[in-house]
């Protein structure tokens, strides 16, 4: 076997390279090609045929087995801008939680949803939302209170908190 990959290794790799594209693939192909001559050797009779054109004759088989499979294959696509437009896991998900908490919010009184609006989605501190609602800040603090624990309650109803 190692006379016969010495012998013809370079004479098959140069025959697939002409009809694959990369050159792993062709490197694989001829792996293949020996190794089917390996597992049949003991049929090959010299007298009657050239150890090289079976070796052509069996890459030739390996080409058009690939080729056969590839057929079978769908070919895949690449289109960036199809792949851009499906929404991936951490979209939908992300989208699901804001159905949600949307949903929860609308439980909420006009003046729960502002201070919670306030604090928790614009970041502002307790004084500066007491300053932009115009009310006092322990009655921000008391509101926030509040406001959590319904929201709390609404998350339960809706089963999304046990």
């Amino acid at each position: 076997m190692t006379a016969l990959y010495t012998e013809h290794h370079d004479v098959l790799l140069s025959f697939v390279r002409r009809y694959v594209r990369s050159p792993e693939q062709a490197e694989d192909m001829v792996q293949e090609t020996l190794l089917r001559a390996w597992r049949s050797i003991d049929r090959i009779d010299p007298s009657q045929v050239t150890i090289r054109s079976y070796l052509f004759t069996i890459a030739r088989n390996v080409l058009t087995d690939s080729w056969r499979a590839e057929q079978r294959r769908p070919e895949p696509l690449y289109d960036d801008e199809a792949l851009a437009a499906v929404p991936s896991a951490d979209d939908v998900e992300a989208a699901l939680e804001g159905h949600v908490i949307t949903a929860a919010l609308e439980r909420l009184s006009g003046e729960h949803r502002d201070v919670i609006q306030a604090l928790y989605f614009e970041g502002l501190t307790v004084a500066e939302s007491a300053s932009r609602l115009t009310i006092p800040e322990g009655t921000v603090k008391s509101r926030a209170y509040y406001a959590v624990r319904n929201l709390r309650a609404a998350f339960e109803e809706m089963g999304v908190l046990r």
